[in-house]
């Protein structure tokens, strides 16, 4: 096996909608991957991490992280970096008058 099968590389574009980067099995082991672009305004949708944990890589713009059933608001923006633990309800809101894009890669929980 070449080190070329053992490595993905994925260009970030710039288009205003959301990109998958890493589909998850059977190309990964449990990981998956995809950039976000939400307008201003805009929320991702409350959701769960489930049994996964959640890292987010904010690129660009404002906004919140609201994690748990009573939303504990963190602010959130380019240049920062979020982790999710796992069984995790969350949100994010873009709160600023620019896009907020980000980079989310979510992968099965160590036992």
């Amino acid at each position: 096996m070449s080190s070329i099968d053992k490595a993905v590389v994925v260009k970030l574009n710039d288009a205003p909608e959301y990109q998958r980067i890493i589909a998850g099995p059977p190309e990964t082991g449990g990981m998956k991957a995809g950039r976000v672009y939400l307008e201003p305004g805009k929320a991702c949708g409350e959701h769960s991490t489930h049994e996964k944990e959640e890292i987010l890589v904010f690129l660009t713009g404002t906004g919140q992280l609201l994690i748990g059933q009573e939303p504990e608001v963190l602010e959130v923006g380019k240049g920062m970096v979020a982790f999710i633990r796992p069984d995790t309800i969350h949100d994010v809101r873009n709160t600023g008058s620019e896009p907020l894009t980000y980079v989310f890669c979510v992968s099965p929980a160590a036992e």
